[in-house]
């Protein structure tokens, strides 16, 4: 009975879309009027290229948006390296920019297509995809099918559940077994992931640590690090990062609690950068003077505020501090992740929303290098803390950077378990023609 109501959901799931595929153009035309979606590429979101399938074999990497495709960024030049070629799909606008700057021509980058079958149909007919491998949690029926019924392998890397797609997924269990039994392999991100993905169905899993780790530290424009820095002197710096409504605001009335501190400077990213012009009326409305990345403000002695409204740029703004709080961790839930400011030598503050990333924080508060703060009073105690005790901060950033050393290797463990499906595509390339690296 449960597998009917199985093959029952995902077949309603399948005409449903069916019946609205027409309907959704004016859909996509309201997001790219917002800047969420590519206008002169979005024929790619109906499945069709816009590019040349290259000879050989060829793998499909999908991530959904940008740190998905930080994560695999490593894996996928691992997959170049050995000759085959690989067409990375992304679903914002954001992760297209990030793949282009990352990956460059090495990978061709198409919009991931709508999951609908009529799209998901022509992608696969026209790409012929020999292995699919999925980031973190993308988990689309339609897609998931179509690859099965093609019986082309699909494997889920650096897997994770947070608890609310969890308790979502448990609640139909058949429709989840029917699901994840299409995954020739789960490589999950913890143990806990791991025992979750086995509880919905799927098999086999294996951990492997997380693929983040692995990544190369976020780039910078050296010209504009050296500029900022300049212009900072000495002023004293803390960055509030990947944040979300409500966050912001806390962070200017953290500067005002502190700003006699040597001419405190707050520098506040935004996790989506169009918020920039509320985010920058909500810190002025507070009497705050704000210098925009977007507008090339320079970082006089005056500005209490450095807004970096920009894509790609972490790498810059935590190059500027030495402390780091870490947003949707306050006033929304899941968290963000903290290893690049633990990589890039700041110490760690957070919010007690980390659900999604509950092991990783574990870890570093263990070792010391995060530290969580209940409300916004406590954060600017912490900031406050942080400031004026050099060896606390010191101490903490070390050991940010030996826990971020200790958990690496998530990418050769995820190379490992892939060897099945990869071999015999190196032995393919060699002997069809080759794609170029």
């Amino acid at each position: 009975m449960s597998s009917l109501r199985a093959r029952l959901a995902l077949s309603s799931y399948r005409w449903l879309g069916t019946a609205i595929y027409p309907f959704v153009v004016p859909y996509l035309a309201v997001r790219a009027a917002k800047g969420k979606e590519d206008p002169a590429r979005r024929r790619e979101r109906y499945g069709h290229a816009s590019a040349p399938r290259p000879p050989g074999p060829l793998v499909w990497f999908h991530a959904a948006s940008v740190g998905e495709t930080v994560a695999v960024t490593p894996l996928i030049k691992e997959i170049r390296r050995r000759g085959i070629a690989v067409v990375l799909t992304t679903g914002t606008t954001t992760s297209a920019r990030v793949a282009a700057e990352r990956l460059g021509t090495a990978v061709i980058h198409q919009y991931v297509p709508l999951d609908f079958k009529p799209a998901v149909s022509r992608f696969l007919e026209y790409w012929q995809p020999d292995l699919a491998i999925i980031a973190e949690s993308e988990i689309w029926p339609m897609t998931i099918v179509e690859l099965g019924r093609r019986h082309i392998p699909q494997v889920l890397v650096n897997g994770r559940l947070s608890d609310r797609t969890f308790a979502r997924w448990k609640k139909r269990p058949s429709l989840a077994d029917a699901l994840f039994e299409n995954l020739a392999l789960v490589i999950a991100q913890s143990d806990v992931d791991a025992e979750r993905f086995r509880t919905l169905g799927a098999l086999p899993v294996m951990v492997s640590g997380n693929l983040k780790v692995d990544t190369d530290a976020p780039p910078h424009d050296p010209q504009a690090l050296r500029d900022y820095s300049q212009q900072i002197g000495a002023r004293k710096t803390w960055a509030a990062i990947s944040t979300f409504e409500g966050e912001e605001e806390a962070a200017g009335v953290v500067h005002h609690a502190l700003k006699q501190r040597n001419g405190l400077l707050t520098i506040v990213v935004p996790r989506h950068p169009e918020r920039g012009d509320a985010v920058e009326a909500a810190l002025a409305a507070k009497g705050l003077k704000v210098a925009r990345r977007t507008r090339g403000d320079r970082l006089t002695p005056d500005v209490d505020i450095f807004l970096g409204d920009t894509i790609g740029e972490m790498g810059l703004y935590l190059r500027l501090t030495e402390i780091a709080f870490v947003g949707r961790s306050l006033f929304a839930e899941g968290g963000q992740n903290p290893l690049e400011p633990a990589m890039l030598g700041c110490a760690v503050l957070s919010g007690g929303n980390v659900q999604n990333f509950r092991e990783t924080y574990q870890m570093l508060a263990k070792n010391g290098s995060a530290k969580i703060v209940r409300d916004v009073e406590m954060l600017a105690k912490g900031v406050n803390y942080l400031l004026g005790n050099d060896d606390m901060r010191r101490s903490m950033i070390d050991a940010g950077l030996e826990t971020v050393q200790q958990m690496r290797g998530a990418l050769t463990a995820t190379m490992k378990g892939l060897e099945p499906y990869v071999n015999p595509l190196v032995v393919k390339a060699r002997l069809e023609p080759r794609a170029e690296s």
